[in-house]
């Protein structure tokens, strides 16, 4: 009999599963101090995973992870070397990013937030704001990361006529426009190239702190930063100085290095800025995908096939 722990569900979901899956057994945590009598016996957790759980799950096989992220790894420092196999759920989310990296991206371009203040005021100022207004037909697009998010951020700059550039810390393959994928060794070099610079890479030992001041202060002056993946990836009190210097035009945050991000934080009140509370990959279609994710899998784990969309855990993604 398998044994599912279920840290992030639904009452419809969970009824979906038991309906297709009768010898399974389900259990159901609304929080995770409840999981410590079901641990011991339990071979898959839906959901991550701490340490201390993994280290009383001496039965675990596998873990789902409900995100593309997976950086809960980090955390456990014998998940490596062990046989428990870990999946994620990425593919699933990375559609709906690249909408709203593209939201946050022509709010700044458009000046949509401006344009509201003013409606707000009942103003009509047609002419008034168009020094503040880019177009990006034309513009170069750097993504730091290409994954499925990176690939489908790139794919919708190509509808918007935009060149692209990628870097990427694995030899991945050119496509939707990217001629090349550099290496990480040429993040600089296209650091200089850009007037968008869009961070879309997993948060790794490697990754973390990955955009400085150094790689700030090489983009073009009047170009834009966008977070999409995770916080601590951006240099946060360079990105402010840079934005306060006018070096760049403006920057879009779905993600912070502390989240949630404090009320004392000077991100906010940082010139020039969108924050979103990471909430980029939230739709009712990206739910739909991580399920199917998961279900598939399942399928494929009663049945004793390999799963897919496994993680490799010595690079953490």
């Amino acid at each position: 009999m398998v044994k599912v722990l279920m840290f992030h569900s639904t009452p419809d979901r969970l009824a979906e599963l038991r309906r297709e899956f009768p010898t399974v057994t389900f259990v159901d945590l609304a929080k995770r101090s409840d999981a410590a009598a079901d641990l011991a016996d339990c071979d898959v957790i839906f959901g991550g995973c701490t340490n201390e759980e993994f280290l009383v799950a001496r039965g675990l096989k596998w873990i789902q992870a409900s995100s593309a992220g997976v950086e809960f790894m980090w955390q456990i420092p014998t998940i490596a070397k062990s046989s428990v196999v870990v999946t994620n759920a990425r593919g699933a989310h990375a559609a709906t990013i690249a909408e709203h990296t593209f939201g946050l991206l022509l709010a700044l371009t458009r000046d949509i937030i401006g344009h509201h203040d003013y409606q707000k005021k009942h103003e009509w100022v047609r002419g008034e704001m168009a020094n503040r207004l880019v177009g990006i037909k034309g513009a170069t697009m750097g993504l730091v990361g290409f994954g499925n998010i990176g690939r489908a951020i790139a794919r919708r700059a190509g509808g918007f006529e935009m060149n692209v550039l990628a870097v990427d810390a694995q030899k991945v393959p050119a496509s939707e426009g990217v001629a090349e994928v550099w290496s990480l060794a040429r993040l600089d070099d296209m650091c200089r190239q850009v007037d968008v610079l869009t961070i879309a890479a997993p948060i790794t030992p490697e990754t973390r702190g990955m955009i400085g001041a150094k790689q700030i202060g090489a983009m073009k002056r009047g170009s834009y930063l966008i977070a999409i993946s995770r916080g601590g990836i951006v240099n946060e009190p360079a990105l402010i100085d840079a934005l306060k210097s006018g070096h760049l035009a403006g920057a879009g945050l779905d993600v912070q290095e502390t989240e949630p991000l404090p009320a004392n934080s000077p991100l906010w009140d940082a010139p020039n800025i969108l924050i979103t509370p990471h909430d980029s990959g939230v739709s009712n279609l990206t739910t739909n995908l991580m399920w199917s994710i998961f279900f598939d899998n399942l399928r494929r784990y009663v049945k004793g096939d390999p799963l897919t969309n496994t993680v490799d855990k010595s690079l953490g993604y």
